[in-house]
């Protein structure tokens, strides 16, 4: 895969990361600070330098039970076909042996793949160095918010009503818990350094695992999940990156399950409209934007527009909050064009000869299966033009 390196600005660079590096130092600093005498500092029990959660990695018991368990989960249309059950794959329904496969074929070579020597010496022969790097960068954005989506989908599971939904959520507890170990084993594989959270994804994450009910349905659902489904369906087609269709498939899932779950127990007229959660939304929005420009340098040292990938997450993402009932100060049709001036303004300062470009209407998913997926999972075709 032939792959074109975009110029971007050193200047402006440096300062992203000097910046993030100063706020980071100065919020974890007070989270410490706040933990240590009693008050409410990190919520997340995850060492994010160590890409582990707290206690480590303790793989011997992920073998002993979570390994196995996948592997002998019963499928209900194989041990009860009386019952209105469509959990088979078709390559299940043939082999008869629902006991001892959980995941689909194309799961299971990607999993081999993973621990094959051929696989890393795949990577080397696709990319250089700087290229893994900036590839692991990008994952790994997603592939520390995957260690809070475990733990926020767990936490609602309290706070949904009737016995579907709760089968809903159970489910995206196990596909996050696949998806971390899963994601995790295919970064490490690049062999090379897996960096910490940066300050921006931190709040964006703290403050969604800190959200209140179904507020973590608008943190996690709608905007991690919104950020998950473009990175994946953004980064699935390189090489040696297929099985990101296989998560992105879940991701579509997820971000479709508030919209479903609001259908039959919808949010109140306070519930949508109050001014004060509308103002928390946004605040959990507000650090994406920054993420945008620190994760530029490396978008573009694998042929990405940085402004491309952020005008079509920030466009999905409040088309699924309006879908799902969230509101938002301001509404979409002033947030978005605002947005576009923003992004256009800093390109302008930092890319000489910029002319107005509507990145709000960009699109970074690639290939017709990802597509389809994403408008079955927004619910239409999505058309946007930015003032």
């Amino acid at each position: 895969m032939q792959i074109t390196k975009l110029p971007t600005n050193k200047r402006a660079n440096r300062a992203n990361d000097q910046l993030e590096r100063l706020v980071n130092s100065l919020i974890r600093a007070a989270d410490r600070t706040k933990s240590t005498v009693g008050l409410s500092g990190r919520k997340a029990p995850y060492d994010d330098h160590g890409y582990e959660f707290m206690g480590g990695a303790n793989d011997r018991l992920r073998r002993q039970h979570y390994d196995k368990s996948l592997r002998l989960l019963w499928k209900a249309e194989d041990q009860a076909p009386y019952l209105p059950f469509q959990d088979a794959t078709r390559a299940e329904r043939d082999l008869m042996d629902m006991a001892t496969r959980s995941l689909t074929p194309e799961e299971q070579a990607a999993r081999q793949a993973l621990s094959a020597p051929e696989f890393k010496a795949q990577l080397n022969r696709d990319y250089s160095t700087r290229q893994k790097q900036a590839i692991v960068n990008i994952l790994s954005a997603i592939g520390h918010g995957e260690a809070y989506a475990w733990l926020v989908s767990a936490e609602l599971l309290a706070h949904v009503k009737s016995t579907g939904a709760r089968a809903a959520l159970t489910m995206q507890v196990l596909e996050e818990a696949k998806h971390f170990v899963v994601l995790r084993e295919l970064i490490q594989s690049f062999d090379v350094p897996v960096p910490r959270l940066s300050i921006w994804e931190y709040l964006l994450l703290e403050s969604t695992y800190k959200a209140k009910g179904l507020d973590k349905f608008f943190g996690m659902n709608v905007v991690v999940e919104g950020i998950a489904l473009s990175l994946f369906g953004m980064m699935s087609h390189f090489p040696g990156l297929e099985v990101l269709r296989l998560f992105h498939l879940d991701e579509s899932r997820h971000t479709a399950l508030p919209v479903n779950y609001f259908k039959d127990f919808p949010l109140t007229k306070w519930q949508r409209k109050n001014p004060a959660a509308k103002l928390r939304r946004l605040k959990i929005i507000l650090p994406a934007l920054l993420l945008i420009p620190l994760l530029e340098e490396d978008l573009a040292e694998v042929g990405i527009d940085a402004f491309d990938f952020g005008g079509s997450v920030l466009r999905k993402i409040t088309h699924l909050s309006v879908r799902a009932g969230f509101e938002l100060t301001p509404s979409p049709e002033t947030l978005l064009p605002l947005l576009s001036k923003l992004f256009n303004g800093y390109c302008k300062l930092t890319r000489p000869g910029h002319t107005h470009r509507d990145f709000l209407a960009s699109d970074t998913s690639i290939g017709e299966e990802v597509l389809a997926v994403e408008r079955e999972a927004l619910g239409h075709v999505e058309t946007h033009s930015a003032a």
